[in-house]
């Protein structure tokens, strides 16, 4: 009996690892069909070819009630958040090194911990606190501000950082009292005229095999979603969560093999400092005993970008878990 949680931990870790797997190459596509076209352009379609595979699980969704939220200015920052995120990391995978853009995001976590502070009132101390500056200095250490030119992809990997730490704290503030169906259909709709419109200006008519790549990133989403779904439903958060981090050994593969970028020292050693502060915080949280909302470990995905279904919906409709976002 004592081999039961071990085994389904490495269930867990493993299924996580192949999801992770999946959005790597989710992003390798994003990657080779941004050279061809704007990024309003490829989030405007990925959110098209999400709208079959979102209405099935609105119409799961049997809580009585309207779309209309409950907590309307939450989800106004929640919605805004979600479509700068989409666009800010779409544009930074189109016009970055993987490798780059995997360190800068990695620092989502370590700003959901800042920034559960004033929106969850979350107590952080010193130990975390620590590990949010190593963090944020690994970061820096990536981007090397004054010895290389920071770019507009910079920016946006940044941006996407930010904004989609904003998405996951502000679903651990709500999510318990809105409906599934009114956290996933804001973003979506809200993503679907932006980009609409930006379209206007940036279209470019597509070959049937662009489209379907573009048809592939928002089915490799769904998989990686249903994917890690399992694999949260198998192990322990805490042994979960960490997985994200093996993106940047697909970032390495799919950069040398695909795109000929093989990552630099610096992002390298940034990146790791960033894991290691990341790692800590999750284990931290996990102990019990410094933090009351676990912040970070209740954020089951990447940052939520409007482009597709949330992982924490996916589970909110499965009914695995009360507090699951």
């Amino acid at each position: 009996m004592s081999d039961q949680p071990t085994s389904n931990n490495v269930k867990g870790a493993i299924l996580a690892l192949v999801a992770f797997a999946v959005f790597a190459s989710h992003d390798v596509i994003i990657k080779l069909i941004g050279e061809h076209y704007s990024p309003f352009q490829i989030v405007f379609f990925s959110v098209l070819f999400s709208f079959p595979l979102a209405m099935l699980f609105l119409m799961r969704d049997v809580e009585p009630g309207t779309l209309l939220p409950r907590h309307p200015w939450w989800m106004l920052a929640r919605t805004i958040a979600a479509v700068i995120t989409g666009f800010s990391a779409f544009y930074a995978f189109t016009v970055l090194p993987l490798a780059q853009t995997y360190a800068i995001l990695f620092a989502s976590p370590l700003l959901i911990t800042v920034l559960a502070i004033p929106i969850l009132k979350e107590s952080v101390g010193l130990h975390r606190w620590i590990a949010v500056l190593v963090g944020l200095g690994g970061v820096l250490v990536v981007l090397r501000p004054g010895q290389t030119e920071l770019s507009l992809g910079h920016l946006a990997a940044v941006s996407a950082a930010i904004f989609g730490a904003l998405t996951a704290i502000i679903v651990r503030k709500v999510g318990r009292e809105e409906r599934m169906v009114v956290m996933l259909i804001y973003p979506v709709m809200a993503n679907f005229f932006i980009m609409g419109i930006a379209m206007i200006f940036v279209y470019k008519p597509m070959p049937l095999t662009h489209l379907g790549m573009v048809a592939v990133i928002a089915l490799f989403s769904w998989v990686a979603g249903q994917l890690l779904v399992k694999s949260y439903q198998q192990g322990e958060a805490a042994i979960v969560a960490p997985m994200q981090y093996s993106q940047i050994i697909w970032a390495a593969l799919y950069g040398w093999f695909v795109f000929q970028d093989v990552p630099d020292q610096m992002t390298i050693l940034g990146a790791a400092i960033i894991i290691v502060s990341g790692v800590y915080i999750v284990v931290r949280e996990a102990s019990g005993k410094a933090s009351e909302n676990t912040p970070v470990l209740r954020t089951r995905s990447r940052a939520e970008t409007g482009t597709g279904l949330r992982v924490g919906s996916i589970m909110r409709a499965k009914k695995t878990h009360p507090d699951t976002q």
